[in-house]
């Protein structure tokens, strides 16, 4: 669905809390004006890298990998494994990201469902600080104690200047609870403003290195939703980046920002059950939600996904591939560094803000610490 600047410019003056909670107008308009820029001078999406990538044998190294990752996850929680779900449609707002078909892996080849690339490219944020924090672990399973449908999300960074995968770079995601809290940060609209232990709460953040496929995967949670935004992930790349002895990143170059997003027929069937139905704050749907209708004009940030079972509640296995712009660098401004010592408020964060780490800022490094699966 493709929206006019005008009506696109209704839709955000309607609703005063769709960027992050504390965000003002002006943050998010300048939000707003940067990705337009942004996408008005980048036209490149992965779709123009779809041959390249099937001819490297790509597409077999996706189907080999995403139809083996969905059996193990079947096995793993004694789910039958005789059915495999396909999906496709054309418009990214009404495309249905999940099955319309149901076949066997003995009668069709799982190709057809697992080989592709939507067609992402991450487009610039200005606001990383009000929820970006500055010091996760490097790991693989980043649920700890939070409940919800349980998500394996499989993605793959390709370079849209050569249309690569590209091996070796950290990925980093994070993303609400599911009653639409983030970890990390205290913040008006953000749970509850008095909990302060909130700054130390690593939970539903992470990052890891992409294999030489520029392949990674996270044992996550389906996200919730909070006032204002529909529902999303937010995912960063960290290029040539160092590991520390701690298991945290540090050094590199930061690409761009961008977010992922969920059919809404899904997120509907996920709000239905506990812990996402007591959530009380507005639902915006996908057509509310101005990020969203931006960048499904140009691409499709849409994850596809498969249900693990024959209900939500047994969990979803969703996969999808974004490109980036290797070439260019970002000054991202974290609201939170995470420390040894628990998590400090960057007094500098919020769009525009000129980063660094605050005054008396802790350097001793974190402990090691990590989940795996």
């Amino acid at each position: 669905m493709k929206l006019s600047s005008a009506v696109l410019a209704a839709i955000l003056l309607a609703q005063p809390g769709i960027a992050h909670p504390g965000q003002s107008q002006d943050e998010l308009q300048n939000e707003i004006q940067q990705r337009a820029e942004y996408l008005s001078t980048h036209k490149r999406t992965l779709a123009d890298c779809a041959d390249k990538l099937k001819a490297r044998g790509n597409d077999a190294i996706l189907q080999a990998r995403r139809s083996g990752k969905l059996e193990n996850l079947r096995k793993k929680r004694s789910i039958d494994t005789s059915l495999i779900n396909a999906r496709s449609f054309e418009d990214v707002l009404n495309k249905d990201h999940h099955s319309n078909l149901t076949v066997t892996p003995e009668t069709d080849d799982p190709s057809i469902i697992f080989t592709g690339n939507a067609s992402c490219m991450l487009t610039p944020e200005t606001t990383e600080g009000p929820y970006w924090v500055s010091g996760e672990l490097v790991r693989e399973n980043i649920v700890e104690t939070q409940e919800g449908v349980p998500l394996t999300l499989d993605i793959q960074v390709v370079d849209v200047n050569n249309c690569e995968p590209i091996p070796q770079v950290y990925t980093e995601i994070w993303h609400c609870n599911s009653t639409g809290v983030y970890s990390g940060v205290v913040a008006r609209g953000n749970g509850n403003q008095a909990d302060a232990s909130n700054l130390d709460n690593t939970a539903l953040r992470g990052i890891q290195l992409t294999d030489d496929d520029g392949v990674v995967a996270f044992e996550t949670l389906f996200p919730g939703h909070y006032t204002g935004r529909a529902t999303h992930i937010h995912v960063l790349t960290h290029l040539d980046a160092t590991l520390l002895p701690n298991n945290t990143v540090t050094g590199g170059n930061i690409t761009h920002v961008g977010q992922f997003f969920f059919d809404q027929k899904l997120i509907t069937l996920v709000e239905k059950e506990e812990v996402y139905a007591s959530n009380t704050q507005t639902l915006t749907t996908n057509v509310q939600d101005g990020i969203f209708s931006q960048e499904a004009k140009n691409v499709d940030p849409v994850v596809e996904y498969v249900l693990l079972g024959d209900n939500v509640s047994e969990g979803l296995f969703g996969w999808i591939a974004f490109g980036v712009d290797t070439s260019a660098s970002r000054n991202v401004t974290p609201a939170v560094y995470l420390t040894e010592n628990g998590g400090v408020e960057n007094p500098n964060a919020g769009a525009g803000g000129p980063g660094g780490p605050p005054p008396g800022f802790p350097t001793s490094p974190r402990p090691t610490t990590t989940t795996t699966v």
